[in-house]
């Protein structure tokens, strides 16, 4: 009875710990076609489900698109999501069908981000079923979409939105600081006692370049680590990521980009631009910001150190602003959120 109670026992954590998993963000890049997927959750995969890729929720089409499924991860609909991409259906089209037709009848219970390639453009779509547990959202952007559950609360959607836009290099290095935006002790709540706390338990990034065949990213970085030794995995990932890239901005200077603050971002209806105190501003600087398809949408002269530019005008979209002092060029992607 002992021994029929311990493998019960041992059954229901299993049951539990593989029930949820919680942040991550897939992305795409449609000037060089690269998709990626990078996340992190408190299951204890070592312990539970030591034969499990860490990067078991995110699904990479090379040159097409990616999906992070998650909350109650289910293979078989992660292999019915790829197939509707595969068959060319845009990320909306795949989340409707999913929710329509989950292969346990229990959507509510579920959590997708999608990211692809339409046509050469962007398109994103995420799900956050209602059973999912609390504090559970997701944000979608041009280009990226972003989920999560169990969370700390919104702070940390925000926090990844933040750190991706905001990244400079190719789309793994914005990946990597997305992730960066989560290191948070007990942002998958589950974690707060790990230790002195820790983000999650095991953290994963990879990128598929198109001519990388499906399941062999060009890049892939992963860590799992134990409960209860208070290890963070994104620490843990980041070392491993600097090992092989680099994702120091060129073309910039330096000193520019520590002269220089722009926030909020994302940006509600005014974007400030700040330069920083005890800095001669060059007379003739000025701004100007462009659309993903490269057409100027606004600019204006940058007279004090501290600009407020109104973007009310602005659809919800992802920018780019362009600073010209003197002979510098400071450059930074923007995200105008709607409410």
């Amino acid at each position: 009875m002992k021994k029929l109670f311990l493998s019960l026992l041992i059954g229901f954590s299993i049951v539990r710990a593989s029930a949820q998993d919680t942040f991550s963000i897939v992305a795409v890049d449609s000037v060089t076609g690269e998709v990626g997927s990078a996340g992190a959750s408190c299951v204890d995969l070592i312990l539970f489900f030591p034969n499990y890729a860490t990067d078991f929720l995110g699904d990479l089409i090379p040159g097409v698109g990616a999906i992070n499924t998650q909350a109650s991860y289910n293979v078989t609909n992660q292999s019915n999501a790829r197939a509707r991409m595969l068959a060319g259906e845009a990320p909306q089209q795949i989340i409707n069908w999913l929710v329509a037709n989950d292969v346990q009848n229990t959507p509510n219970n579920r959590q997708y981000g999608i990211a692809s390639l339409v046509n050469g453009s962007p398109q994103t779509a995420a799900h956050t079923g209602s059973a999912c547990l609390n504090y559970k959202n997701h944000i979608t952007g041009p280009n990226y979409s972003i989920q999560g559950n169990i969370l700390l609360g919104q702070a940390i959607l925000d926090s990844i939105e933040a750190r991706f836009l905001n990244a400079q290099g190719d789309l793994a290095c914005k990946l990597m600081a997305a992730l960066q935006g989560a290191k948070v002790p007990g942002a998958d709540t589950r974690c707060a006692n790990n230790g002195s706390g820790t983000s999650s338990l095991f953290a994963f990034l990879k990128v598929s370049q198109p001519t990388d065949p499906y399941g062999s990213p060009s890049f892939k970085v992963s860590v799992k680590t134990p409960g209860g030794f208070g290890i963070e995995p994104i620490d843990s990932l980041q070392v491993l990521f600097d090992a092989q890239k680099s994702c120091t901005p060129s073309g910039i200077a330096d000193d520019l980009n520590r002269q220089w603050r722009i926030y909020p971002n994302p940006a509600g209806d005014v974007l400030n631009l700040d330069f920083l105190p005890n800095q001669l501003l060059d007379p003739s600087s000025t701004y100007k910001i462009f659309n993903t398809e490269g057409r100027l949408v606004l600019q204006g002269k940058i007279t004090n150190n501290t600009t407020r530019i109104d973007i009310s005008q602005l659809s919800t979209a992802l920018y780019s602003i362009e600073i010209l002092s003197g002979s510098d060029i400071y450059r930074k992607m923007i995200f105008k959120k709607g409410f």
